[in-house]
């Protein structure tokens, strides 16, 4: 059964042709391409255009970076605008965390951005990637309750209470862990607290990672190991665990 990675920085990758055909060739047949900022959101669109079978395409901007200037935002409206057929959705957006403190704009900033990039999700009938982790979680679920409670979301990567973990999905959104799963117990509290119809699998590659994946270049070759390690966990076959999650990504972001 193939491969589904529900978020990755394709665009990150070098020579990511020959990396997207050794994929393909092992058993990848889509990942959820997200982007951080203009240039990014067309060099997405151009890898959907060369691969539209394999690419799902996010544009937006992100959020532990600075906040665009105004001519960029505009352009990047328009962007959107003429390739929505081509958009898968709207990310990666969220709030910053990591590096809130070194950025030269306030959370408030940050928040008002954000709210921004909701609206033009509900415009093009479009669901969100977010970023939103430890505290930060509360207040992005939060404003999508207030702001736009009608579109879709998947909160990638999830670093939250558990309380807020819950009320996320109670509302009907994604939750996805990475390979860190594997050697983290937080990250086996948060896959245990996820319904497994609300949970996705990412990569976030070319970001790498510890424990059994320490010194390898991140793919989403390691999409499989993660399976084999949760399907036991949860009870299942690894090809069962497969399917359900391809499914789960299938409602979350189509295709």
């Amino acid at each position: 059964m193939t491969v589904i990675d529900a978020h990755i920085h394709l665009e990150k990758y070098d020579n990511v042709e020959e990396h997207i055909k050794k994929w393909q060739a092992a058993g990848v047949e889509k990942v959820v391409a997200v982007s951080n900022d203009l240039a990014s959101s067309y060099r997405t669109l151009e890898l959907k255009e060369r691969y539209p079978a394999f690419v799902l395409a996010g544009c937006g901007f992100h959020p532990e970076m600075p906040l665009p200037a105004s001519s960029d935002f505009q352009e990047w409206l328009r962007l959107v605008k003429i390739e929505r057929e081509n958009i898968t959705c709207i990310g990666e957006i969220g709030l910053p965390h990591y590096e809130l403190t070194d950025l030269p704009f306030s959370l408030q900033a940050y928040q008002e951005f954000l709210i921004e990039c909701f609206q033009v999700a509900e415009k093009h009938h479009l669901p969100v990637a977010l970023h939103a982790v430890h505290d930060k979680a509360k207040i992005v679920y939060d404003m999508l309750q207030m702001h736009a409670p009608t579109i879709s979301a998947h909160f990638h990567w999830l670093k939250a209470p558990p309380n807020v973990v819950r009320n996320i999905t109670a509302s009907g959104y994604f939750i996805s862990v990475t390979p860190e799963v594997c050697y983290r117990g937080r990250d086996q509290q948060l896959a245990e607290i996820v319904p497994d119809h609300q949970l996705l699998l990412e990569t976030d590659g070319p970001w790498s990672f510890q424990g059994p994946f320490v010194g390898e270049k991140t793919t989403p070759l390691l999409i499989d190991r993660v399976i084999d390690f949760l399907a036991p966990k949860k009870d299942e076959r690894p090809e069962t665990l497969k399917q359900k999650l391809n499914d789960n990504l299938a409602r979350m972001y189509g295709g």
